[in-house]
């Protein structure tokens, strides 16, 4: 396992979900998955390019996704699939854009991409070059789940600027 490919997004997940949600939050299950990942309720999906690669979904189910609603709008919202959707999306964009600032500061170069529904029923699966960790947090609205699927670039740009001009 690449942990410190796949760390930041597990410390920023915890630290963002328990600042937003006012609340501890625990961590249920931590696993690596070879087979390929189900999504579960209202899933969205980042994309990373560049030294590193790879895809992370956070799937939340409706009800949950609904009540982080409620608490990112400060009370009641009414409750909509489209509200669900943009919840989810925001999530994922707080907590990516909290790993890639480690990830950047540690001198990797990527590209992030805008958070997208993730409307398959099935996620990333791990291989020999790409780690695939899925994991549940338990918080006070429900469960979270992170499916993070990470791997180096086979050409990161270090490599690529240590090697001789021909």
């Amino acid at each position: 396992m690449k942990i410190e490919l796949i760390q930041p997004f597990i410390n920023s997940a915890d630290a963002v979900l328990a600042e937003m949600l006012k609340a501890i939050v625990e961590i249920n299950s931590v696993s690596m998955k070879e087979e390929v990942y189900r999504r579960k309720g209202v899933a969205a999906s980042v994309t990373i390019h560049g030294d590193i690669e790879g895809r992370i979904i956070f799937d939340l189910d409706p009800e949950t996704a609904l009540q982080v609603a409620g608490v990112l709008a400060g009370g009641e919202v009414e409750p909509s699939e489209e509200l669900a959707r943009e919840t989810v999306c925001e999530l994922a964009n707080m907590v990516v854009g909290n790993a890639v600032t480690l990830l950047n500061d540690q001198g990797f170069r990527f590209k992030v991409f805008a958070p997208e529904v993730h409307t398959t029923e099935q996620g990333y699966a791990g291989n020999q070059e790409t780690e695939a960790l899925v994991m549940c947090f338990d918080t006070p609205r429900g469960k979270v789940h992170m499916n993070i699927a990470m791997r180096y670039n086979r050409r990161r740009r270090e490599d690529s600027a240590s090697a001789p001009i021909s």
